[in-house]
């Protein structure tokens, strides 16, 4: 990545300054230009100059960034109007490398992550119990953030004729998947999670059914002997790291990916877009919450026997570095440490309950995965059906076992959800500058509930 440290501050400023004003001139002579030249072309490199040197004109993290290039491209979606689609290329580049990885990402950490609980027979009905709690509080934590969203309705203020224009913008590419949905009563939805051919529903998209192959696939590799699985475990867990990897990269082309497509949205069809983002933020916060305080809450007050006032105080530590870090992942050696020393859970359960749930248990993404389906759908004109519902819900609950605990995965489950129902991909820049501070909320409900689930496993094996 190209930096700009060995240059002074103040010539970086003058020359952000000089390619921002050169970029306004170029904006509002191409719209002023119906004939094809070189104007565009010069355009698009002159504004992506200026947007690296805004990026980097002080040493700024990539969610920083990411905000920035919210902020600046509803600024000049407002200015510019269309002429500001010149740049919408960078959008949907961005949009078409995260598609790019869904699949190889999903199929791979699944199958790690299933074929890892080999524990699980080992240790019986602690395993069972441990894999119920998480599957059911995944559930309940997606069916939570949707009976949020369609009481609040976040983005249903946006005036009907923008809603469907967007809508017909991308109707045709979801189509066919919604049209499918609508024929098929939940019994059929079921049945059609099970593919007739793999590779068809790797090649066609069908999340559902690639989600099911994989936890098929990698439970019967839990069945093989060691020196057979091995090998194959390796491979995987190798692709998945890869492709997180791969993530990171694609990230960094996330705040010019943002604001091309927040300035097209916003140059074409005005402000009221970004006032509907406040309104999905606070829906999610309250989702959320929500979940916290009557799910975990109940869990610790009636099903184990720790205090309530016991509880908050004991995980307060982990939930500080759950929010700063927002990975659950580098947040468990602290998450351990509060269920052993101040919730008293014996160190085989933690052992295996915490680690296990910082892998599969993700209520607070799946919370957010719901609400931002929904708020992405009204933003588009869509009408979310029963199934519709029913598919983010079963999809959200099973993508939580390959979730990998970490910053920013988040986003491609949320593109897994989107895509197994047909909602345009292109709404998660609608979402992406908010996301961080999200995804740090949402860190600390994740955690919450493992630490919930220690203490109920704890209590039920004294």
């Amino acid at each position: 990545m190209l930096s700009l440290s060995r240059i002074s501050l103040p010539l970086r400023v003058l020359l952000t300054v000089l390619f921002l004003i050169s970029s306004g001139f170029l904006l509002s002579a191409s719209g002023k230009s119906d004939e094809y030249t070189f104007l565009p072309l010069l355009t698009f490199g002159c504004l992506f100059i200026t947007l690296f040197l805004i990026f980097n004109i002080f040493p700024i993290k990539l969610y920083q960034r990411i905000f920035l290039g919210l902020l600046f491209g509803a600024l000049v979606g407002l200015i510019w109007g269309d002429s500001i689609l010149v740049f919408e290329p960078v959008g949907k580049a961005f949009i078409r490398l995260i598609k790019m990885i869904v699949i190889p990402l999903v199929f791979a950490s699944l199958i790690v992550g299933t074929a890892s609980m080999q524990d699980i027979r080992k240790l019986g009905r602690i395993g069972l119990k441990t894999i119920l709690f998480y599957l059911i509080s995944t559930a309940m934590a997606v069916t939570i953030g949707l009976i949020i969203a369609n009481v609040i309705r976040p983005g249903s203020a946006l005036p009907e004729a923008i809603r469907t224009e967007l809508g017909q913008n991308y109707m045709a590419e979801a189509d066919s998947k919604l049209a499918a949905l609508d024929r098929t009563g939940p019994v059929e939805l079921l049945l059609n999670i099970i593919p007739e051919n793999p590779l068809q529903a790797m090649s066609e998209g069908q999340m559902l059914q690639v989600i099911f192959f994989a936890l098929m696939a990698g439970i019967a590799l839990t069945y093989i002997s060691d020196s057979r699985k091995t090998g194959i475990i390796n491979f995987f867990d190798g692709v998945t790291e890869a492709m997180i990897k791969m993530v990171q990269l694609i990230m960094r082309l996330a705040p010019y990916g943002v604001f091309a497509l927040i300035a097209g949205v916003i140059g074409q069809y005005g402000s009221e877009i970004m006032l509907s983002l406040a309104g999905y933020f606070i829906a999610t916060l309250f989702a959320l919450l929500v979940h916290v305080l009557f799910f975990n809450t109940l869990v610790v007050r009636f099903l184990t026997g720790v205090s309530i006032k016991r509880f908050w105080s004991g995980i307060s530590q982990a939930l500080v570095v759950a929010f700063s870090s927002s990975s659950s992942s580098a947040t468990l050696p602290v998450t351990m440490e509060c269920a052993q020393d101040n919730l008293d859970v014996k160190p085989e359960i933690a052992s295996f309950v915490l680690p296990l749930g910082s892998t599969i248990n993700m209520d607070g993404t799946a919370i957010f995965q719901g609400v931002s389906a929904v708020f992405i759908a009204t933003i588009y004109g869509i009408s979310l059906t029963f199934p519709d519902q029913l598919t983010i819900v079963l999809t959200a609950t099973l993508a939580s076992i390959g979730t990998a605990g970490a910053p920013q995965v988040g986003i491609i489950m949320l593109t897994l959800v989107l895509e197994s129902i047909g909602i345009p991909l292109e709404g998660i820049a609608l979402i992406l500058g908010v996301e961080r501070f999200l995804d740090m909320a949402r860190t600390m409900v994740n955690v919450t509930s493992d630490l919930s689930c220690a203490c109920f496993i704890n209590t039920q094996e004294v």
